[in-house]
This record gives structure tokens, sequence and C-alpha cells, in this order.
């Protein structure tokens, strides 16, 4: 599959319908995903279930969401579709077709009637598939209803779409085994005196697999015209998954290590991987030196007590990196509040923000004559922000100590709190990086309280605010060639100027094992996909981390947007 997407993303021929299921994602985030996919090229189906949230389209009415939202748990959206109030949530798939549409007479305008109709027949043939018959449209109404002829129409799903000139966004919401009482809270799409029902109210029991299945397999019938691309997060996730902060414990229980670690592996279809003691390929190998620019760097450094992400994760480029004079600064403590399972940082009880860090960072960076500073800093979700009030202290400390440096910030999603990101973004850092990490299938035994449109939502966020937008990814961790390709590709889909592919390295025998060695020639395979795809500048070998070249990176994106 790489070869024929260098050729045919080269020759502009291929334009596969990349379909998908990303879980459970917050309004917002599935949002902002759209909105950057919007704005691009490309067919993309995304599936997926909301948290609890009523929706209300550009022509709602408040009066008809019956209850105070915040005593039911449930958000509020204001959206950009057509339509009245809509409920969201568990037990309910979502799909969102952000594609091309054609226009009326090959127009430059879409056909928004044939369009919406298209959309309500794929769930009609779907539903079909899965054993519902009798369902299809009733007049005046938009959507799909079970029994439309008869004297009780019952909506199963609802429709509603934004149409600019060729572009689709938003879609249908079709009732799998929620809990229709959530709909007795609201008029639902302001009709008073119809009933709403589920597949499971309906006597058909299907698991959500089962549906997405469906829908995906009719989405491909009618709208696929270059190939279909599909991928899938974890289908199974719990609780006692995810980092004692993400539970809602407090910081006096983290255990420092991955929950659940060989389960989610074997969920995922990972093995034991290669023996920890295994030696490496040549192509790994680094020399030894600490010259003196190493150890007057590493003396600077510890003379102001700052901790950089070099020596805590490990980084094999420490030694060219700090004998080039340039290095890592990680900011907000050095203790995670997450257990990723790749990452050697320390995930003890985190201390407060020193509110001394910014000068200290901006001390050493002045003393360093940097011209180039990166900061990053652990996941502090015990903090109201995530963190994101520290970066910004960093940055403005900075530029006021030595106005000329630029300055790269590698982030956490701090929660995906729009606000705490805006904080980050109003700072105006040279260049926004957020790692996605890894490929979708492995998001839950890679980094299992993070998550994959949550990270595409928070670059997506970055770079409709104007920043140089940049991400990573890891391989080596039990990832297909074609996964990576995949991943690049939904990068390059929400604006992403800069990519990093590196080798994973194993740090104990605690974390997950390498499951193989990718040879330097694969790295320029996905230098090339990547650069095919749109994305500005993909560095990629195998001693690349994220902060590698950062400088070159930057300067090598900023002059290809210039063109």
């Amino acid at each position: 599959m790489i070869a024929d997407q260098v050729a045919a993303t080269e020759e502009g021929a291929m334009n596969p319908l990349r379909i998908r299921w990303l879980g459970r994602v917050s309004y917002r985030d599935a949002h902002a995903c759209q909105q950057a996919m919007f704005e691009r090229r490309g067919d993309y189906l995304l599936l997926l279930e909301h948290p609890h949230v009523f929706t209300l389209g550009l022509r709602g009415d408040e009066a008809n969401i019956l209850v105070d939202p915040a005593e039911v748990g449930a958000e509020v959206a204001y959206t950009d579709r057509g339509g009245d109030v809509t409920y969201h949530g568990p037990g309910q798939l979502v799909g969102y077709p952000v594609m091309t549409v054609p226009g009326k007479r090959g127009g430059g305008m879409a056909d928004t009637v044939a369009y919406v109709r298209s959309v309500e027949q794929l769930v009609i043939d779907a539903l079909g598939d899965l054993g519902l018959a009798g369902c299809g449209r009733l007049d005046d109404y938009p959507g799909v209803w079970v029994d439309p002829d008869s004297d009780n129409p019952r909506k199963i799903a609802a429709i509603g779409v934004r149409l600019s000139r060729t572009r689709s966004m938003h879609g249908f919401a079709l009732n799998v085994d929620c809990d229709l009482d959530w709909f007795d809270r609201i008029v639902p799409c302001g009709i008073p005196d119809k009933a709403v029902t589920s597949l499971a109210a309906e006597g058909r029991r299907a698991t959500m697999r089962e549906v997405v299945d469906a829908v995906a397999a009719r989405a491909v019938d009618r709208w696929d015209a270059g190939g279909v691309d599909r991928a899938d997060v974890a289908w199974r996730q719990r609780p006692e998954d995810l980092s004692p902060f993400s539970r809602g414990m407090g910081p006096g229980e983290l255990t420092g290590k991955a929950v659940r670690l060989r389960s989610k592996m074997s969920e995922a279809g990972l093995d034991g991987g290669l023996d920890i003691a295994e030696r490496k390929p040549p192509w790994m190998r680094v020399a030894l030196k600490t010259g003196p620019e190493f150890r007057q760097l590493r003396s600077v450094l510890h003379s102001r007590n700052l901790v950089t992400v070099c020596e805590e994760a490990g980084c094999p480029n420490i030694n060219e990196c700090w004998n080039e004079g340039t290095a890592t600064f990680m900011i907000n403590g050095e203790r995670c509040t997450r257990a990723c399972g790749f990452c050697l940082v320390d995930t003890q009880r985190p201390e407060p923000p020193n509110p001394a860090e910014p000068e200290r960072v901006a001390d050493a960076v002045e003393a360093m004559g940097l011209d180039y500073a990166v900061v990053t800093a652990v996941a502090r979700d015990d903090l109201p922000d995530g963190g994101a009030a520290g970066f910004a202290a960093v940055i403005a400390a900075i530029r006021r100590r030595t106005p000329g440096v630029r300055v790269e910030v590698l982030i956490p999603d701090c929660k995906g709190d729009p606000e705490a990101l805006a904080v980050v973004f109003d700072a105006r850092p040279d260049v926004l990086n957020h790692n996605i990490e890894t490929v979708a299938r492995l998001q839950r035994v890679v980094r299992s309280s993070a998550g994959y449109a949550r990270s595409l939502a928070v670059l997506a966020r970055a770079k409709a605010a104007g920043l140089t937008t940049k991400s990573s990814i890891i391989v080596g961790l039990g990832e297909t060639n074609d996964e990576v390709v995949q991943t690049m590709a939904d990068l390059a889909a929400v604006g992403t100027d800069i990519v990093t592919v590196g080798q994973y390295l194993r740090p104990t025998t605690h974390h997950l094992p390498i499951a193989r060695w990718v040879p330097p020639d694969q790295f320029e395979r996905f230098q090339e996909v990547g650069l095919s795809l749109g994305i500005s500048h993909v560095e990629a070998s195998p001693l690349t981390r994220s902060s590698h070249h950062a400088q070159h990176a930057h300067a090598q994106a900023l002059a290809l947007t210039a063109r």
C-alpha cells in the first residue's frame, strides 16, 4: 500500500474514503476535527459516540431543552448546521461525513437535497442489513423513521448537515442502544408529536461494532471513489485502563506503572515483542561523546535546578544535541499524572509548580546563547488548566529576556479544554507541538489516558489559531507500515505542518516491548509518503525524536509555506 500511496498522491489520482472509528469523543473535539478536515481536501467518514450533549442548530430554540443541562450531566453545544435541538450520548452512533459532494449538473454548488437523501439512504440500507425492515422517510421531516407510513412513525436517526459549496460537515445520529429517556428532556428536532426509538427498542440487539461495520460497508458502496482506508481505535475501554488521575483519584494514589499492560497488549493484537536484552541493530547505536559544550550545558541546567526531557526520557540524541548547545526544557515539574506505556518520566505524586521556573528557564536560554528554545512538560491533570499557564509564563519570560529567540512548545492535551489551550495559543509560540505518538489501534495500550481524536483536535485548534503545528509518531510498538501512513494522513487532514517519525526504545522491562526494529530505508519511505500527503516537513529516521533537529524542521516548514 505504501508504494501505491506515494505514486497515487503524487499524481493526484487517489482520494480514498478514510473511515475512522474514534470511540467516545467530546462534541467539541469532534467539531474541531471536522472543521479542520472541511477546510482541506480529502474524504472522511468519522464514526464515534459522544458523552451526553444537547446540540442546537442555527434555527434551534433553547426552549426546546426542557431541563437544566448541568443538573442532568449534559453539555450544550451551539452548532453551525441547520435544524433544532438534538441529543447525542452513549449508545448512539454518530457519523460525520466530511467530503466533497457532487455539484448540481456539474456546477460549483452541492445539491443539498440529493446529499441529505444519500445520507438517509445509507442509514436505511444499513438498518436493513442489521435486520430492521420498514425504515424510510417521513414527508417534511428529515431523518430516518421506523414505520413511516403508519399512524405511529418513530424516529431512529436524526440528520443534520452543513454544506458549503462542495464540502460537507455534520451528518447523522443513529440510536443503537441509548437511553431513550434523554429524549424526554428535549423536544427532539423541535418536533413535539413524534416518538423516538432505537435498534434495541425495536427488538434488534446489535453491538456498536456490528452497527459501525454495517454503516461502513454501506458508505463504501455509496461514496468510495478511490479506494477505502479504515482505522479503528480500541473497541474495549475500561476505567481501570486509565491512570489514577484520569479516574479521578488523588495524587497519593499514583502507582508509577502502566495498568493492565498485558491485557491491553493482547486485545490490541500484540505479543511479547523483542527481549529487552536483544542487541540493537547497527543503525541504533550512538557513540558517547561528551565534549565541552555538553559539559557546559549540563552545568548551566543543573546550576539553575532545571529539568530536561533529554535526561528524564533517556533520549538517545542527548550527546548530539547538547554538544550543539541545544536542549529541551521540561517545565511544570518532573512527575507526570499519566502512565503511558512507552515513557520513562516519573509518575509519582507531583509537586506544585514552581513560580520561579519561567525566569530560570529564560535565564538558561540567555546563558546558553540559544536561537531556538524547545519547551515541553509533563501532563498535569491535577491542575485546573492542565499546566497551560506554565507554558504561557515561560514563553513570556524567554521573550522578555531574549526577544529574538524562537520558541517551540511540546504540550500535553490539557484535557482538551479549549480555554486552557487558548492560553498557550495566545502566547504565540513559533511552533505548537502535540504528539499523537502512535496509530489509532494502539492508542489504548500506548497512552490510555489520552485520545486519538483529542490529539487531532488539539492540532486542529492550534492550526485554526494561526500557529505552525507539529506532531510525532513512534514506530516499533506493533503498528504496521500502512497504519503509520493512515496516521500521517490524519495529521495532514488537520493541517499539521511538521511530522517526526522515530524508532521506539524500551526504557525498562515495565514498559511496552519493542515489536520490531524499523530499518532506515523504511523511514525514507515514511518521509516520501508524508510529503506526498501535503505535510510541509517530515523528519524521519531511526533516531529521530520529537525535538530532534527542531530548528531545522521549523525553517524548512516556513520556507515551504512562504512559496
